[in-house]
C-alpha cells in the first residue's frame, strides 16, 4: 500500500486526552483501510484499486486541513474522524464510511467502559494553565449532587445547557458560573431551581475561601473556624477577642448542611453585601458568617 506521508505545515492534532500530538498522516490511512477491510473482507488487502482509494481519500483529508489552516495550527482529532467520513460519503463509499461510523462508536464505547467520559472536542484550561478533556461524568455529579433531595429537576437538561454555552479552551474557575446560568433561568419554570443554583454557589464561594485560607478544598466549614477567625484579625477585619471564646465548642455546633436551604437570592445576596473580603476575595464561608455574627453579637 502507498501511504502518504507528507503532512500540513505544523498542524498539531489535540488527543482525546487533552495531549498534543503531531499530524500522523499514516494513521488516517490505517483507519480508512479497516473500514475497507470491514466491507471487503481481507481480500481486499491485495487489491490496488482499494489501496489507491485509500491513498486518494487521505488525500482528500489532507488537503482539508492545508486550505482550514495554511500556516499550521491545532486540530482535535474528532475533526480529523469527522473530514475522513465526509470523504468516504463524497466519493461514493457508503458501506465504507457506515463501517467507520460503527469503528469510530464501538471505540467510543469502550472509551466509556473504561471510565473515561470526556466531551469529544471540548477542553478547558486548569488552574495550571494546561488544557484538560472537559470531563462529563465529573459535570453530571455536580449536578446531582446540588439536586439532591429536589423534585422537578433535569440533571441532563442543565449539563446540556452548560456545555452548549461553554467554549474550548474556557478555564475551569468560570464553568460553575456557566452551571448557574443554566439553573437560574429556569427558576420560574421550577421554583426548586434556586436551591440548586444556591448550593452550586455555595461550593463555589467554599471552594474560593478555603483556597484563601491555605486549606484543602475537602475541609469542613467546621474545621475551618479557626483559620478564618485569625485570618480575619490578620487582616484587620475581625477583633482578637473573637479567639477568646470556646472555638472547639462553636465549631462543633456549625452544620455547613444548612447551606442546602439557601435560595439563590438570599445566598447571593449575603455574598454580594455582608460575607468580609479581601483584595476583592470574599473568604467567609456561608456557615462561618452566621457564627461570627453570633460571636459579635454577645
Amino acid at each position: 500500500m502507498s501511504i502518504i506521508t507528507s503532512t500540513p505545515g505544523q498542524i498539531q492534532v489535540i488527543k482525546r486526552t487533552g495531549e498534543i500530538a503531531s499530524f500522523n498522516a499514516e494513521k488516517i490511512s490505517v483507519a480508512i483501510g479497516k473500514a475497507f477491510l470491514a466491507v471487503e473482507g481481507q481480500q481486499g488487502a491485495d487489491s490496488s484499486r482499494i489501496h489507491d482509494r485509500i491513498t486518494q481519500l487521505t488525500e482528500m483529508v489532507l488537503n482539508t486541513f492545508n486550505r482550514r489552516l495554511p500556516s499550521g495550527g491545532t486540530i482535535h482529532i474528532e475533526e480529523i474522524q469527522d473530514q475522513v467520513e465526509l470523504a468516504l460519503m463524497r466519493t461514493g463509499e457508503q458501506k465504507v464510511a457506515r463501517a467507520y461510523v460503527i469503528y469510530r462508536d464501538q471505540r467510543a464505547t469502550a472509551r466509556q467502559q473504561t471510565g473515561a467520559n470526556h466531551h469529544p472536542t471540548l477542553q478547558i484550561t486548569d488552574a495550571k494553565g494546561q488544557l484538560q478533556p472537559l470531563d462529563l461524568d465529573a459535570l453530571t455529579t455536580t449536578i446531582e449532587i446540588a439536586s439532591e433531595g429536589l423534585e422537578g429537576i433535569d440533571v441532563q437538561a442543565i449539563v446540556d445547557e452548560t456545555v452548549k454555552n461553554l467554549y474550548n479552551g474556557v478555564k475551569e474557575s468560570d464553568i460553575a458560573t456557566t452551571m448557574m446560568m443554566a439553573t437560574r433561568t429556569r427558576i420560574e419554570q421550577e421554583p426548586n431551581y434556586t436551591y440548586v443554583t444556591a448550593r452550586l454557589l455555595s461550593n463555589e464561594l467554599v471552594s474560593t475561601g478555603l483556597e484563601f485560607l491555605g486549606l484543602s478544598t475537602d475541609t469542613l466549614e467546621n474545621d475551618a473556624l479557626e483559620t478564618f477567625l485569625k485570618k480575619g484579625i490578620e487582616l484587620d477585619l475581625l477583633s482578637a477577642d473573637l479567639l477568646n471564646f470556646d472555638l472547639a465548642k462553636l465549631a462543633a455546633a456549625i452544620q455547613p448542611e444548612r447551606s442546602n436551604q439557601f435560595t439563590y437570592l438570599g445566598l447571593q445576596t449575603l455574598f454580594d453585601r455582608y460575607f468580609i473580603h479581601s483584595n476583592g476575595v470574599r473568604f467567609e464561608l456561608p456557615q462561618l458568617f452566621f457564627m461570627r455574627v453570633s460571636m459579635v453579637s454577645h
